[in-house]
């Protein structure tokens, strides 16, 4: 005697059968197509065959290897961060429960970036990178346009151009001319001549046209306006926007100056950047004075901007 269909069972079919009804298809259609598909299996949900036959050194030396896939998984990460921060600037209503679970995310993945450079820092043999490294002209690390995105993301165009035409630039709203004046774009300079270096010319050349129209899209939506709009003054959400602007403007880019420093730094003269960037005068947060929310700031505490992650590193 066959054993009758569990009621939940057939309760779940007739749901499907409403929501395929729904979209004008036939429930037995794709239940024909279930009976012959293969099980799935991790490896080919990850594709993990894809990905790992996406790291091609450029030379024989086996700590190139490292280089890429930390710079892959960094990628990554800045994906996931993306993904976040597209979720809270989308989501209608938006509530303060939302918007710090996913603010706790972002934190968690630099929190995570941060930590990870000790890859970079003590991972790699000095000799080597110093080796391979020119066989990767003119590109670099400089050219990561997902962490232009993220700065886009969380807060006004004005508060990424340089400091020294920041307060200048602040009583117009022309949004090209503050797209002109970014801080990075200097930071991609000939040392020499102040020119713009070919690693700069290619990543504007690829990706300029893009930053501005996420620009204009989260101009009234980047966290600092959405912090403004809903939640101002929140201690909840301050302390969130706090940690994440000293993550990704002070923890983070010391992080990488430590890393640069270790193979990079050098008497009488520093190493230059595989891209020709200034890493001395464009890494250390004291002196471009990134910050996401500049107004959740004390005078004091502006004027001191990176000390406290200096302080943590030692």
């Amino acid at each position: 005697m066959e054993k009758p269909l569990d009621p939940n069972l057939v309760e779940q079919v007739k749901k499907l059968q409403q929501k395929y009804a729904v979209m004008g298809q036939d429930l037995s259609s794709y239940l024909d197509g279930l009976l012959h598909a293969d099980y799935l299996t991790y490896w080919d949900y990850i594709h993990l065959d894809t990905l790992l036959s996406l790291q091609n050194p450029k030379t024989q030396f086996p700590d190139e290897k490292v280089f890429i896939v930390y710079h892959q998984i960094t990628e990554l990460y800045f994906n996931l961060i993306l993904w976040e921060l597209e979720q809270i600037s989308e989501k209608q209503p938006l509530d303060q429960a939302f918007f710090v679970a996913r603010l706790d995310r972002v934190i968690r993945y630099f929190q995570l970036l941060e930590s990870s450079f000790t890859v970079m820092v003590d991972g790699m043999e000095r000799e080597q990178f110093l080796k391979f490294r020119m066989s990767l002209l003119p590109s670099s690390g400089f050219q990561s346009a997902q962490y232009r995105l993220i700065e886009m993301c969380a807060t006004d165009m004005i508060n990424l151009v340089n400091p020294q035409e920041r307060e200048a630039l602040r009583e117009y709203s022309d949004f090209d001319l503050q797209v002109e004046k970014l801080y990075w774009r200097s930071g991609a300079t000939e040392l020499a001549s102040g020119k713009k270096t070919l690693t700069l010319q290619q990543f504007e050349e690829k990706y300029l046209e893009i930053f501005k129209s996420t620009g204009m899209k989260y101009r009234d939506r980047n966290l600092s306006r959405l912090y403004e709009q809903h939640f101002k003054d929140s201690p909840e959400v301050v302390s969130r926007l706090r940690e994440f602007d000293q993550l990704a403007n002070v923890l983070w880019p010391l992080a990488h100056l430590k890393s640069a420093g270790r193979y990079l730094q050098r008497d009488p003269e520093d190493i230059k950047a595989t891209g020709g960037t200034n890493w001395q005068k464009y890494l250390p947060p004291r002196f471009q004075k990134i910050m996401f929310f500049p107004a959740l700031w004390t005078d004091q505490e502006k004027a001191d901007w990176g000390k406290a992650g200096v302080l943590k590193n030692l």
